[in-house]
């Protein structure tokens, strides 16, 4: 790993361990301080200070909005996994489990608060720009979550309705993590723009990779329990596609499992998983993460900067793309 990336997640994890610290009431900010105490990989404010870096900007310069785009970050997994009713986060309890839901609905509201107060330490004259980019990607993901609500209540989902639901509630953040490191670091407009769409197709890639998991993954490295998406019946990539490949018999199988209201959630698991390897998806779903992953890369080299430069972000790139967790 490069001791610039290093460097920055010193900062960031000093930063972030210094927010909201004194507040009182402790019932409203203890819940705000434990899930952003259990950690994550804090990329999305690593993005930000790596796209700046780009351009030579002092990392002081973007540190403040990086914390707000972690902060807010934090705030729609709290409330994402208070509507999705999940038990754990990060291999811990969620927030609505260790305390309640009314403490995870405020302490939720008064992280969003708190991400804008730090997205306007940004400088003056910038700052109406960068608040136009984090206004648009906090409606976005509310769009995408809304979209993810509506799909768990249809049978039928297509794929380009799902990646269009993932860009929103997850891409966006990462795209516009970047985009704002750009624009602080007073970059090229056009230059921000592929920024943007570099971390849009490696927020498509990380989804897509997070459905494997959530699936295919290891419960003691991903932090969450395997199999979570099926039991709620989530429209992944992986049901969608099962849905649209399987044969007749295959599909009736699913499809009574879907409406299923009594049944041992390990016998549900172990069929939804059986089918997608009967079906190859979980080679289907690794291809198209190459191919959002092969194309974000075809967006960084198009920046012109030196390429030693972008060596940071390639390295980030790869460690998500392969991670376990």
């Amino acid at each position: 790993m490069n001791n610039k990336i290093v460097q920055f997640e010193k900062m960031i994890h000093e930063a972030v361990g210094n927010v909201l610290q004194r507040e009182e009431p402790h019932t409203l900010f203890d819940p705000v301080r434990y899930i952003l105490s259990i950690g994550g990989k804090r990329v999305r404010p690593l993005l930000t200070l790596l796209a700046a870096d780009l351009y030579g900007c002092d990392p002081q310069i973007t540190m403040a909005p990086a914390l707000g785009v972690e902060i807010f970050h934090n705030f729609s997994l709290l409330h994402d996994d208070l509507m999705d009713q999940a038990d754990l986060r990060r291999g811990m309890p969620t927030v609505h489990q260790k305390w309640d839901v009314n403490s995870a609905i405020l302490s939720g509201d008064a992280m969003m608060i708190e991400s804008y107060r730090y997205l306007a330490k940004v400088p003056p004259a910038l700052l109406p720009q960068v608040l136009d980019i984090f206004s648009d990607m906090a409606m976005d993901i509310c769009r995408g979550q809304q979209l993810d609500m509506d799909f768990e209540k249809r049978l039928e989902v297509e794929e380009a309705d799902y990646i269009e639901m993932i860009r929103l509630k997850t891409a966006v953040l990462l795209g516009s993590a970047l985009k704002i490191g750009a624009v602080l670091a007073k970059a090229p407009v056009e230059e921000a723009d592929i920024l943007y769409d570099y971390g849009v197709h490696i927020g498509l890639a990380f989804q897509l990779n997070d459905d494997l998991l959530d699936v295919y993954g290891d419960p003691k490295t991903f932090g969450k329990k395997i199999g979570g998406d099926i039991l709620s019946n989530k429209k992944t990539f992986l049901l969608i596609k099962a849905l649209s490949n399987a044969d007749s018999s295959q599909r009736s199988a699913l499809e009574r499992w879907l409406i299923a209201t009594d049944y041992e959630p390990e016998e549900k698991i172990r069929f939804v998983k059986n089918l997608y390897d009967q079906l190859n998806l979980r080679a289907v779903t690794q291809n198209l993460i190459e191919k959002y992953y092969l194309a974000s890369l075809d967006l960084l080299s198009s920046i012109r900067v030196a390429d030693d430069r972008k060596r940071n972000l390639l390295w980030l790139s790869e460690n998500l793309m392969y991670r376990e967790k």
